[in-house]
């Protein structure tokens, strides 16, 4: 899998194609800080934008790409299904929301953003069924583990085609990633700068400098090098710009051995805020 560019894609494993480098939407809360940043991104090449339930911006994202007037065959529209709407019916019933705020006919990508365990196998079999009926191309999990997934193969009848976690230099998931990739399952990281905890590490540092390129350069460099398919998020246009300038370089395996080895297993993001009575984390 080589991505050397914004506008390159990669085939996953139901056929669709998936743009190799992403745009994540998470706290962006108001519809003007969404006009200007989504315009920025689309401007600069992104065509891979990730949204949520639990982030509440899905409405705000919908009018922004209708102001934009973006044509739908050129955009890869992501969210994810929240904890307390999980189950059968209730999946069913809670895309529907979602393609409404969004103003969608289909999602390209639907995820399950944390694993249940009374409603595992149900939530995935609504997913399977909003596949056959349209309402989406691609259907797949974020912050499952291999057990997760061997378990999930037990019922399932198709496998998800991503899996999107934390993944950065001091969690770098290294196992999963090999897991992943041997079942044609692609790796998608969400928080792939650490949310700027590793931006201030001084060997990555020192090997931008050969480049003449940021951290997050680097790390974003690394990433797309691991086969990882990473949406940054940012509401600056500098930093939009810049996370988009990682494909006119390449590291050397011994640079990219000795970022690998800066794992801490240091988890930056957070598991869900709310633990809901009746579907707790599996």
């Amino acid at each position: 899998m080589t991505v050397n560019s914004l506008a390159d894609t990669i085939q996953l494993a139901d056929g669709h194609r998936i743009p190799g480098f992403g745009f994540g939407t998470y706290l962006i809360s108001d519809q003007d800080t969404m006009d200007t940043t989504i315009k920025t991104a689309w401007d600069q090449g992104y065509r891979l934008f990730d949204t949520a339930m639990l982030y509440r911006n899905e409405d705000l994202l919908g009018e922004t790409l209708h102001r934009l007037a973006i044509p739908r065959q050129e955009l890869f529209l992501t969210t994810k299904v929240a904890e307390e709407v999980q189950g059968y019916d209730q999946t069913l019933k809670a895309v529907e929301g979602s393609l409404k705020r969004l103003q969608l006919d289909y999602l390209d990508l639907l995820l399950i953003h944390w694993p249940v365990r009374e409603h595992f196998f149900d939530t995935w079999r609504a997913f399977e069924k909003l596949k056959a009926d349209g309402k989406v191309r691609s259907i797949g999990v974020s912050n499952y583990t291999a057990a997760h997934l061997d378990l999930l193969a037990t019922k399932a009848k198709e496998m998800p085609v991503i899996d999107q976690v934390e993944y950065h230099p001091y969690l770098n998931q290294l196992a999963l990633l090999d897991y992943n990739q041997a079942h044609n399952i692609v790796t998608e990281a969400w928080s792939p700068l650490g949310r700027r905890a590793v931006l201030g590490d001084a060997m990555i540092a020192k090997i931008g400098q050969h480049y003449n390129k940021s951290v997050a350069q680097v790390i974003l460099r690394w990433e797309l090098q691991h086969g990882i398919l990473p949406i940054p998020k940012s509401q600056h246009a500098d930093r939009i710009a810049e996370n988009a300038q990682v494909f006119d370089f390449t590291l050397t395996e011994d640079e990219m051995s000795t970022i690998d080895l800066l794992n801490k297993y240091q988890r930056t993001g957070n598991e869900p805020e709310i633990v809901y009575e009746t579907g707790k984390q599996y």
